[in-house]
């Protein structure tokens, strides 16, 4: 799914800030991405969504070298990949209804089905009754939970999210982490950068950890069951 071989990524003439990242993401495989801030975390997500090319070395998607692929060949990629931003990236004359569309919008599915699709997802983060609300009229955590689920909405090959419990509280996070592994049960690759260690530790899922710019991989031991009734919820989306 994703494939990362002896990368560096370099700001122009500023110093490297990854080092010789190599690393490899099965199909259907569940990562915690995390590291102190300004270790680099932001930087190696725009470069697994395709918004930055590497300094050196070479970047696989989907069985495909995007550092040779031509840049008109890229929004196909991008299309198979959902991301949830840290500045959510909302478009602001767009209800809340119709931001989370969007993706699907340009995939071409059938009104009737969007609408139902769509509404759906947003009661289950909670935005039942914010469907026909503009982002200037959210708050930080309604407008993360926005953000995710126009993510989530087209159930991406890969879904990419930059602290996506951030702005929200801590039964929303688990709400939104249950989300996350539903999607992944279906098949969906995930990688989540985050600095909530009790997340890490709930989940129990591998982590990729940056530290001075090098990457390692580890699995914490899972201590703390999630809520069964969360996950129930959940399954039932």
């Amino acid at each position: 799914m994703v494939r990362f071989q002896n990368v560096g990524m370099r700001y122009g003439l500023g110093p490297e800030i990854l080092h010789d990242i190599s690393f490899q993401l099965a199909p259907g495989s569940f990562h915690f991405l995390t590291g102190a801030s300004g270790a680099g975390k932001t930087t190696l997500l725009r470069l697994m969504y395709l918004a930055h090319r590497p300094s050196r070395g070479l970047i696989s998607l989907f069985g495909r070298d995007t550092t040779t692929m031509k840049r008109r060949e890229l929004p196909a990629l991008r299309r198979r990949i959902g991301v949830v931003f840290q500045d959510f990236r909302l478009i602001d004359h767009l209800t809340a209804l119709d931001n989370v569309a969007l993706p699907l919008r340009i995939a071409g599915a059938k009104k009737e089905a969007i609408g139902a699709h769509v509404s759906e997802l947003l009661s289950w983060v909670g935005l039942k009754d914010h469907i026909g609300a503009r982002p200037p009229t959210l708050s930080d955590g309604e407008k993360q939970r926005v953000a995710i689920a126009r993510a989530v909405i087209g159930r991406p090959s890969l879904l990419l999210a930059d602290e996506p419990t951030g702005s929200v509280d801590h039964e929303q996070g688990l709400r939104i982490l249950h989300l996350f592994e539903e999607l992944n049960k279906i098949g969906t690759t995930v990688v989540i950068a985050t600095h909530d260690r009790d997340l890490i530790a709930r989940f129990g899922r591998p982590v990729l950890r940056l530290v001075g710019g090098e990457l390692s991989v580890h699995r914490p031991p899972r201590v703390v069951a999630p809520s069964s009734a969360l996950a129930q919820q959940a399954g039932g989306l």
